[in-house]
């Protein structure tokens, strides 16, 4: 019998993610995060990769810029019929690709530079021009076949497919790009398929999504956000995690604690030990958004135009871990990866379960989590 006693396999529990941010707005290539991401390449298997880059569209800062990939060209003449109707389009172009050898065949990809056509305002004036833009959005991916918005936010985009990180980050020639947030996703699909529309970031508005783990409650919380007008459509679980952030920060105004705070909630008993008034709030969060809670294994990053937050499930099963150096914020699932882009940190952090890591723009600090009240 041997006695070895390492295992034969590393335990690469799911899917790699990574972040970089420059707090001060200094713009840097793609270069960097997909140097950080490439060392995680065990924790992918080639179905999945992804980027979110913010500030690439300084020249288009004002307009929604959608990328949208189609199955077929009858699916492209629909959504610009539809775009054309509802909204002012400034400029549109394919998204410009390199050849790569690993990645033999894709979608149609465009992207449009858009704002919403002031009649579109007036008749819906009840609602917000995000509003009306989510709802185009939704309306694309549900109602029009082979066609699928997969970034709607201004001046950032996201770009993904069918691959390894490194393999979409060559292929989308994200080396030209220049922005002041990165984020970054090798995808390892378990129950879930492997096509471009379903690899991460997942992306609403300014809002995208990187995720490692299962979101067991993906039929819950999918219902409960039909409630408010979002459809799942991208067959993925993680589509729900963009959609809850943009209700719960945007709509409702929660701060990223209080966000988090619902979607990885303390258990009662953790409850019954606070202070009175974080006791009073935590237990009206879980109360008032119980169909928010998502269950299961999980790290998420999320990025926006004003930083990134980091967050695990409450019992933390999937790793994440933060670190700063100067002016620069780095959130990964390993540690491994931080360091082949900044090898001496200033500072190395690794998350608590349920407890966000935030990082913003334009803040000195920008580390630890928000109030809650």
């Amino acid at each position: 019998m041997s006695s070895k006693r390492v295992p034969d396999q590393k335990d690469i529990s799911g899917c790699a993610i990574a972040g970089i941010l420059c707090e001060s707005g200094r713009r840097i290539t793609g270069e960097m995060i997909i140097r950080a991401i490439t060392p995680m390449r065990d924790r992918s298997n080639g179905l999945g990769g992804g980027f979110a880059a913010y500030g690439i569209y300084p020249q288009y800062a004002d307009q929604y810029a959608l990328h949208i990939l189609y199955d077929h060209p009858r699916g492209k003449q629909e959504a610009e019929e539809l775009l054309s109707r509802r909204c002012i389009v400034h400029a549109d172009e394919t998204v410009p690709t390199r050849p790569v050898e690993a990645i033999r065949s894709g979608p149609i990809l465009h992207r449009y530079f858009v704002s919403i056509k002031p009649q579109e305002l007036k008749a819906n004036y009840d609602m917000t021009e995000d509003d009306i833009l989510v709802r185009l959005v939704m309306g694309i991916n549900a109602d029009i076949d082979g066609a699928f918005v997969f970034s709607s936010g201004k001046n950032m985009g996201v770009f993904k497919g069918v691959g390894y990180p490194e393999d979409i980050g060559r292929f989308f020639r994200l080396d030209e790009y220049e922005a002041y947030l990165w984020t970054a996703h090798g995808r390892f699909p378990t129950n879930t398929t492997g096509w471009w529309g379903g690899a991460h970031p997942f992306g609403l508005l300014d809002w995208s999504v990187v995720h490692n783990g299962e979101i067991s409650s993906y039929g819950i919380n999918r219902r409960y956000l039909a409630n408010f007008g979002y459809h799942c459509t991208l067959q993925t679980d993680t589509e729900v995690v963009t959609y809850l952030f943009d209700l719960l920060v945007r709509k409702h105004g929660l701060s990223f604690e209080a966000a988090c705070m619902a979607m990885a909630p303390p258990f009662w008993n953790q409850i019954d030990r606070m202070s009175p008034e974080r006791r009073d709030v935590a237990r009206a969060i879980r109360a008032v958004y119980g169909g928010a809670l998502l269950n299961g294994p999980f790290s998420v990053l999320v990025g926006h135009s004003r930083g990134m937050v980091g967050f695990n499930d409450r019992i933390k099963l999937r790793p994440m871990v933060a670190a700063r150096k100067d002016d620069m914020f780095f959130i990964a699932s390993e540690e491994g990866a931080i360091r082949e882009v900044c090898p001496h940190p200033d500072s190395v952090q690794h998350a608590e379960g349920g407890v966000p890591i935030v990082g913003k723009l334009r803040n000195g600090r920008g580390w630890g989590p928000e109030s809650a009240v």
